[in-house]
């Protein structure tokens, strides 16, 4: 055997043993190691390396079986017909050569079949047996040949037939499909656990799988699953020609199936694949993809099957949401605050239907915790519109030579100091309002909506007019107007989008208190501390000559934050900023400070749920803290009132069963009036 077959065999076997712990936790343990992309993944990197050297295939390679060997704690049962898996396909280029390797095995004359489609349920694969009509037994998929019996549990599933009236003349009647736990019980299961003290289920695909394989079935008949039909495969009527006449004959005998739909060509399917992923979230239960079945079922059978899975079916999958790639390297940003944020650089690669390319490592202290190094094999998730992060660093792939990080000791941009306090994560530089990075940072929060909300004034002009020198601080902003005749030729802008602009400046002046308290970008000073220290201290000079013992009295503000909130106001440069921004127009109105104990809901804690009609969430929260209420995200014992708008859902049901005062949208705008 030559080296380099040496080097591909020890390859195929790392390959074979990495898969087979992971089919065991995934089919056998219902405990699953890795996410279904990352396992996918390391199974086409074998079945490549196999198609590539046939030779050196080995006899138990996972390519060639199903799942693992079931436990034996329940009886084992050999499938009539063996229970295969599907092939994956993730474009439309793949799905276009499984159409054209289906053609290839059809005669001349049977070109271009029709295609059913359906959704891929993400749940576990059960095949179900009737006789005469009645019930008689349900077995696992297991590892494809034979399955374990779970006809007690299975039999507890409110929405199974037990008997079917129309099958009473069929000896015997085989109906595969799947076992799933749609999201609302998902979602209500875990919430009973967390409030009994009991571990929770990660997913709806765990929570059903555990569900079926518990020896008492009073357990599975206190879990909300369902099951959903797919296939017919014993005692299917002659007349019945296709996968789809299979499906409505289903549903006609009683059984629940998912949306489906008949398509000509690939272009149709890649059309319904699309509508698919756009009605996902709206779905009552998980899927991760669509499976594509040639219809007619004479065709099926004269396509015939490989030893793993079907010619005739393959599954389209959903873009990945958690793959594989490279750490190539380690770079550091400096944010508004101070704060280094390290920045992994990564071999590019698709994420959630998105090329990804950096990934957030958050702080110092989260490297260490997951021991990165430039040159790592690791995964990243990414889901909706949730920024992609690593989830794994897969240490057993580590080249030879990595060393770990090191944190800078100087800042990336101004080059001063950079600072860790003991027993802290965050890492920041020491340069303040010298530093250029903090500058620009402060600026774009300054504008920001929550902040001084400037329309037309986003974060690629600021950082333009940072680089011509146009504005250094905050102050500069309402200097703008001097510029005008620049600006209308900037990068084109024109005439009314620099007035707009200028007019969103001037109308800015006029704010609040807190606004401009949290606009100002103090570390540690978010919106609800701004808030709280305009309560406290009704007006700027008053919070400005307050020392740390006192600022520490307002609600919300520790001693760290204390001392910071005393240090940013002792700063020469802030007082001259802050004195330029009165002198060039900002203003707000002096806040009537409240004795403690005055305001309407003082004391109370509050939580919002559901969609609000007659204004935003972060108005009801302010709306709420001003009347004196805290406003928590979580519904518990502590809780005094839950503000419920429109389809609200578990929090609702939670303060229901705590007692917690539900107050509808109109009776909340009653209260505000009053108060």
């Amino acid at each position: 055997m030559t080296k380099n077959q040496t080097s591909t065999l020890n390859k195929i076997r790392s390959l074979i043993n990495q898969l087979r712990q992971h089919n065991h936790a995934y089919y056998v343990l219902d405990n699953p190691t890795i996410s279904d992309n990352e396992y996918d993944q390391l199974r086409r990197e074998l079945v490549t390396l196999e198609d590539a050297y046939p030779d050196l295939v080995q006899p138990d390679s996972p390519t060639s079986q199903v799942g693992d060997k079931p436990l034996s704690a329940f009886t084992q049962v050999t499938h009539d017909i063996p229970m295969l898996s599907l092939g994956n396909v993730f474009d439309f280029d793949e799905l276009g050569e499984f159409m054209r390797r289906v053609n290839d095995r059809l005669g001349s004359e049977q070109q271009n079949p029709a295609y059913e489609m359906e959704l891929k349920l993400d749940g576990l694969a059960v095949s179900i047996k009737y006789e005469y009509g009645s019930f008689e037994q349900a077995v696992t998929r297991g590892d494809g040949q034979t399955g374990e019996d779970i006809t007690q549990n299975v039999k507890t599933i409110r929405n199974l037939p037990l008997y079917l009236e129309q099958a009473k003349d069929i000896d015997l009647l085989e109906v595969r499909g799947e076992v799933l736990m749609p999201k609302a019980g998902f979602a209500k299961l875990n919430q009973t656990a967390e409030e009994n003290g009991e571990k929770t289920f990660a997913n709806p695909r765990n929570a059903a799988a555990g569900s079926l394989r518990q020896l008492d079935p009073a357990i599975a008949a206190a879990r909300p699953l369902a099951f959903y039909g797919y296939s017919v495969n014993q005692g299917l009527p002659e007349r019945i020609l296709t996968q789809s006449e299979a499906l409505n004959w289903l549903a006609e005998l009683g059984f629940t199936i998912s949306p489906f739909k008949v398509v000509k060509n690939s272009e149709e399917a890649q059309a319904y694949y699309e509508s698919v992923i756009n009605e996902r979230a709206d779905l009552p239960f998980e899927i991760d993809g669509t499976v594509i079945k040639v219809d007619d079922l004479a065709l099926q059978e004269q396509l015939g099957s490989l030893s793993r899975e079907p010619r005739w079916a393959t599954a389209y999958k959903f873009p990945a949401e958690t793959v594989m790639t490279t750490l190539n390297t380690i770079e550091w940003q400096v944010g508004r605050t101070g704060q280094l944020t390290p920045v992994g650089k990564l071999e590019p690669v698709q994420v959630g239907g998105v090329t990804v390319s950096n990934v957030t490592l958050h702080n110092f202290g989260e490297i260490q915790r997951l021991d990165v190094r430039a040159g790592d094999t690791v995964s990243v998730h990414r889901a909706g519109d949730v920024i992609p992060k690593v989830t794994r660093v897969w240490t057993e792939m580590r080249p030879d030579g990595t060393k770990p990080v090191t944190l800078p000791s100087h800042c990336p941009v101004c080059d001063s100091p950079v600072v860790l306090p003991e027993g802290e994560a965050l890492a920041r530089c020491s340069g303040g309002l010298f530093c250029p990075a903090q500058q620009q940072e402060a600026l774009i929060h300054f504008v920001s909506r929550r902040a001084m909300d400037i329309d037309g004034l986003g974060e690629r002009l600021l950082i333009r007019f940072f680089e011509l020198g146009l504005v250094k601080t905050v102050a500069d902003i309402y200097r703008l107007h001097e510029h005008r005749e620049e600006l209308v030729t900037f990068d084109k802008l024109g005439e009314k989008s620099v007035q707009n602009m200028l007019d969103a400046i001037e109308a800015s002046k006029d704010t609040t208190l807190p606004r401009f308290i949290y606009a100002l970008g103090i570390r540690g000073v978010g919106e609800t501390t701004a808030r709280n220290l305009a309560q406290q201290f009704g007006d700027l000079p008053a919070l400005m000559q307050a020392g740390i013992e006192t600022l520490a009295d307002t609600p919300d503000v520790g001693d760290i934050t204390a001392e910071l909130i005393f240090d940013f106001f002792r700063a020469e440069h802030n007082l001259e900023v802050i004195e330029q921004l009165q002198a060039s127009g900002v203003h707000w109105q002096p806040i009537e400070q409240v004795e403690a104990g005055e305001l309407a809901l003082d004391g109370q804690t509050w939580v919002i749920t559901g969609t609000l009609s007659t204004m935003g969430r972060d108005d009801a929260k302010a709306r709420l803290q001003a009347m004196g209420a805290k406003v928590s995200s979580s519904v518990s014992g502590k809780t005094d009132a839950l503000l419920a708008g429109e389809k609200a859902g578990s929090k609702l049901a939670k303060a229901e069963k705590l007692g917690v005062k539900g107050v509808s949208e109109g009776e909340f705008w009653g209260m505000v009036k009053e108060s």
